[in-house]
């Protein structure tokens, strides 16, 4: 039986913590460790956490000052022991069989450093679905490390559920801590580090539901494009100062992560110029100071780099009588 040790960041998310942890201890046929560490919470969340603990399996830090998120993470990296380990956010929760699905297709290929699986998005407070728990194997796609990170380069961007990432334990300590330099985006270059250890398994399930919410800080940064898009690269500039640097060609793959910032910024920006927004003309000024060939020459290599082009374009104009968003 796999055995992983699964962290959960809390601060103020007492509403929801039981719901996320419990979602990790009624995992099936996996051996389960839960540390939850709360960040100086002013919410009923340490009440809720002791209440928790009453299951063994669950380890408590109940911190008097909030040290911040990185310092949580990290703590988490230090503490985990098991083959496998899982960040997994307080307002967020596991889908019936997802530990199982997850550490199955590790086992089978040592070299995997993480595999991640697709969500279920929950609103507000509304109830979590029920989910049928989906029976092992699960079909997946295994992508090279050197192609993962190209393929983020090129675009600029990961599609990818941050709390479904399932990372191989002794790659994370390998790997080491989350960048305190990086406020919005140590996730993107985490996962760029990961790779570099082991390929990257995608697997064809849901695995965890993520709930946005008004408190949710991502959703509030998500609404600023260009403050995501600069952080974005801000990652990827880390990445290639630091571990990247070692990669073959990392001049070229730097280049080609400034391109793919580039492009997504001009696309985007002509997104929101299309729907009325003012937003645009902050996208497009940032793409031509950076790249000032793209107010006369479109990057449509960045276009054609996008395997969700047709479905994206289809829907903005199916929806643009309506002013929909669509987003790159």
């Amino acid at each position: 039986m796999a055995a992983i040790d699964v962290v959960v960041p809390n601060y103020n998310y007492g509403k929801y913590l039981r719901t996320c942890v419990e979602s990790v201890l009624n995992q099936a046929d996996v051996a389960i460790r839960v540390l939850i560490i709360d960040n100086a919470s002013t919410d009923d969340s340490r009440d809720i956490a002791h209440s928790l603990a009453q299951d063994e399996r669950v380890e408590l830090i109940l911190r008097e000052s909030n040290a911040g998120t990185h310092a949580s993470f990290n703590e988490g990296i230090d503490w985990a022991q098991n083959d496998y380990f899982l960040l997994l956010f307080s307002d967020d929760f596991l889908v019936p069989g997802a530990l199982k699905r997850a550490t199955d297709i590790m086992e089978q290929n040592s070299a995997i450093a993480f595999c991640y699986g697709r969500d279920v998005a929950v609103h507000g407070d509304d109830p979590v679905p029920i989910m049928p728990g989906r029976t092992s194997p699960v079909a997946f796609r295994l992508h090279k490390s050197r192609a993962f990170i190209e393929s983020f380069c090129r675009r600029a961007v990961f599609q990818i559920p941050g709390s479904s990432v399932v990372v191989r334990t002794e790659v994370q300590k390998r790997a080491g801590h989350y960048r305190t330099t990086l406020p919005h985006s140590d996730d993107y270059e985490i996962w760029l580090r990961l790779a570099m250890l082991g390929p990257v398994a995608e697997l064809d399930a849901v695995q965890v539901g993520l709930r946005t919410h008004d408190s949710n800080r991502s959703r509030e940064f998500a609404a600023r494009q260009l403050e995501h898009i600069l952080h974005t690269a801000a990652a990827a500039e880390s990445f290639f100062n630091h571990e990247g640097g070692s990669l073959e060609d990392c001049g070229a793959l730097r280049r080609l992560a400034r391109q793919g910032v580039v492009g997504r910024a001009y696309w985007s920006g002509i997104a929101h110029l299309l729907r009325g927004d003012m937003e645009a003309m902050r996208l497009l000024g940032f793409a031509i100071r950076s790249s000032p060939v793209s107010a006369v020459v479109p990057p449509v290599s960045y276009l054609m780099s996008r395997p969700d082009l047709a479905g994206r374009i289809s829907s903005f104009f199916a929806n643009s009588a309506r002013s929909r968003h669509i987003v790159f």
